[in-house]
């Protein structure tokens, strides 16, 4: 059974920021002439990489809900400049939109059984302009 991950998205408040922080990122590796990776830096290398790949995401939490998930295409360990032990949690440039499930702070990443984690979202894709305040109120009521 696939494996997940599950992090903070520190710094994002709806999940078109983090769209929008995407698409900038893209854009500045087009205008730097190389190819754009959206890949996630983190100090823990998760040990459980083959129940991860293929077919994990990381599930991230936005204002104190997993509201969106990035599928993950691969996990490399390198060692920085300064000599730190890092991971790139390399993603997916596609958003997934999941149910809204409230999730309490914590640092770093978790994982996430495939049966713990929220599904990916209808109720959103048929109402794709709906302003991100108004989804939240409405996950919040269970509506979503």
């Amino acid at each position: 059974m696939t494996l997940h991950l599950v992090k903070l998205c520190v710094g994002v408040d709806s999940v078109e920021d983090l769209q929008s922080w995407l698409d900038f990122q893209r854009d500045v590796a087009r205008d730097e002439g190389r190819e754009f990776e959206h890949s996630h830096v983190t100090r823990m290398v998760p040990s459980r990489r083959d129940e991860i790949l293929p077919g994990g995401s990381l599930y991230w939490v936005i204002k104190g809900m997993i509201q969106v998930r990035s599928p993950l295409i691969d996990i490399r360990p390198f060692t920085d400049n300064g000599g730190v032990k890092r991971c790139a949690l390399v993603l997916d440039t596609k958003l997934v939109r999941t149910e809204t499930q409230p999730r309490r702070p914590f640092q770093g990443w978790r994982y996430l059984k495939a049966e713990d984690a929220p599904r990916d979202a209808r109720a959103v894709a048929d109402a794709p302009d709906m302003p991100a305040s108004m989804r939240r109120e409405l996950a919040e009521l269970g509506l979503l």
